[in-house]
């Protein structure tokens, strides 16, 4: 499964649930947790949907904030790096063109950020791209355990100053001008792992970690490069929460897009739990038909989706001005893809919700329109 690049506070969930004469709400009322959408029965003809979430302290996700957050960044404990300058420059150069060809729409969201800021993000994304070729790239057949072992080795390297090759310098050298915690980065090889290990998933806590380490992982590694706005009147707690709810967001999204892809190659990546609420089994995913059943099964996880993404609108407006762009068409472009799986009457088994190039390109000015909105004005 394909992870994705992108972006309340405290670590206790508490879950529970609301009954009237003429409705069932799901409530999550969350302390740095999951937070679930409401069902509405009217839509749902099924079981309310039960989820158990993972609090953000079992994810050390407050340490990483704290450490991040240091106003001191020669406390990090790692190396000065000193690379020549057009070694440097060849670097950073390699990374925007990976970017540039493989995220086209990010990457122009990119060009209003300061050049160092430019820089670094490019230089996580393609780090971020690399782990995830180990076990979806053109090599993934020769993927076993110590590969990712040996990655992790090699990434230690990186925060200490010590590059294999001219791309892990570019991170080398955004470490240390950044205050970037290694864990995030350890965290998504971990996911990884599970890539190899797992190909079934119980339950929605089981998927929800899966999406923290492939794709959570990189909003906590993003918002120290991108700032938080001088002005923000949210605490730095919050703002990371809302750029890992906008990668849970984007991995749930590229989930509910690849179904039929990730069938053919025996993956389910569904909880089974909610697939038997909705009466549905994997045999129903690898023969790829689209019934009623599954039709109401891919609303509520397209609402759930939405959800997330909605909660990652309040860290996207606090950001520092320049770095909101790419966060807000990242935002809008995986909601178009959840358009276009409901535009494909929800088959996602034999179609592709493909967001086309003029499509993508159109959602620039609109990003650009809500990064220089004040925030008061999104949420009213």
């Amino acid at each position: 499964m394909t992870s994705s690049i992108s972006l309340t506070p405290n670590p206790r969930i508490v879950i529970g649930e609301c009954k009237g004469k003429r409705s069932r709400v799901r409530v999550i009322m969350s302390r740095g947790g999951v937070i679930a959408a409401p069902t509405s029965p009217q839509t749902l003809k099924f079981p309310t949907l039960s989820k158990q979430g993972i609090p953000l302290a079992d994810l050390h996700v407050d340490e990483i904030v704290a450490r991040q957050s240091r106003a001191n960044h020669s406390s990090q404990p790692y190396k000065t790096l000193h690379l020549h300058p057009s070694f440097l420059e060849e670097a950073y150069e390699s990374c925007r063109k990976i970017c540039a060809e493989y995220a086209q729409t990010f990457y122009l969201g990119t060009l209003l950020m300061t050049k160092e800021r430019q820089r670094a993000i490019w230089a996580i994304y393609v780090w971020c791209r690399r782990t995830d070729e180990l076990v979806d790239g053109p090599n993934a057949a020769y993927m076993n355990p110590e590969v990712l072992d040996r990655w992790e080795e090699r990434l230690q390297d990186i925060f200490e100053g010590c590059p294999y090759d001219v791309l892990d310098a570019a991170l080398s050298h955004t470490v240390s001008k950044f205050p970037l915690d290694m864990k995030p980065f350890k965290d998504m090889i971990e996911g990884m792992r599970m890539d190899t290990r797992k190909c079934r998933y119980d339950s929605f806590e089981e998927l929800y970690l899966y999406c923290y380490y492939v794709a959570g992982t990189v909003g906590l590694m993003s918002v120290p490069v991108m700032g938080i706005a001088p002005d923000s009147s949210l605490s730095s707690q919050t703002i990371y929460t809302a750029s890992l709810h906008l990668g849970i967001g984007n991995q749930l999204t590229n989930i509910l897009r690849d179904v039929g892809e990730d069938a053919l190659r025996g993956r389910v990546y569904l909880p089974q739990d909610e697939l038997a609420q909705f009466g549905l089994c994997d045999n129903d995913i690898l023969s790829m038909r689209v019934t009623d059943k599954w039709r109401e099964f891919m609303k509520e996880q397209i609402k759930r989706a939405r959800f997330y993404f909605k909660q990652a609108e309040k860290g996207a407006s606090q950001l520092d001005k320049p770095s909101r762009w790419p966060v807000w068409s990242s935002l809008m472009l995986y909601r178009k893809i959840l358009e276009a799986i409901e535009e494909n009457d929800y088959n996602n088994f034999t179609k592709r919700a493909y967001v086309g190039r003029s499509k993508k390109l159109l959602t620039l000015p609109l990003a650009y329109t809500k990064a220089i909105s004040a925030p008061s004005l999104l949420f009213h």
